[in-house]
């Protein structure tokens, strides 16, 4: 049995370069296609929605029902660079009041009111999509955070639904050591210490 402070563990994981991480987003085949084709997002894409960014696979997994709910049908990875990544941290509020990391309830609606971007910790997720005993980070992107996205930090655009499919299929038929043995190679990545203490990191 897992103790709370187990639960509350809180590290960036992802599949990752010296210059680039891989992110995660689920969409229509009308927006994933161009995409793809355009090696960043272009319309129908709309850039004045927040638009959320997974660096964990399985946890895309649990969002998009592998690959199978309504417009999420198209999983992508999206490789963006690290600088990016790291901006959109630093420059991120929480999606919700942490007592830990703000001094009170104005601090934080301040830090949200005048933020591009928002970070959120959600249980991890295993290959069966049950919770596990850390956290993944969401990232929601709006504003100016989206429009560097697109024009600045994207470096190329895959389509990863057959892999999604194949590992679900595995998943189904209870090859469970079929299916990790195909998930990305996802590994702690390293933050600067000012952004780890801005996004309540451990």
């Amino acid at each position: 049995m897992t103790t709370q402070e187990e639960e509350d563990v809180r590290t960036v994981r992802a599949k990752h370069t010296d210059t680039t991480i891989t992110v995660y987003q689920a969409y229509s085949a009308a927006i994933a296609e161009r995409a793809v084709a355009a090696g960043t997002f272009v319309a129908p894409f709309k850039r004045e929605r927040m638009t959320w960014i997974k660096p964990s696979f399985l946890w895309m997994m649990y969002r998009s029902g592998w690959g199978e709910k309504p417009d999420q049908e198209r999983v992508l990875a999206v490789e963006m660079t690290r600088d990016g990544f790291e901006w959109a941290l630093a420059n991120a509020s929480l999606s919700h009041y942490d007592a830990k990391l703000h001094a009170d309830m104005d601090e934080w609606k301040q830090q949200k009111e005048s933020s591009p971007v928002r970070v959120q910790w959600d249980p991890e997720r295993s290959v069966d999509l049950e919770r596990k005993s850390y956290r993944a980070i969401q990232i929601g992107l709006s504003g100016p955070a989206v429009h560097h996205y697109v024009d600045d930090w994207i470096t190329g655009v895959a389509d990863v639904t057959d892999l999604a499919h194949s590992i679900h299929a595995d998943v189904k038929a209870r090859r469970l050591d079929e299916a990790e043995s195909k998930l990305p190679q996802e590994t702690p990545y390293s933050l600067p210490e000012s952004i780890c203490r801005r996004i309540g990191a451990s």
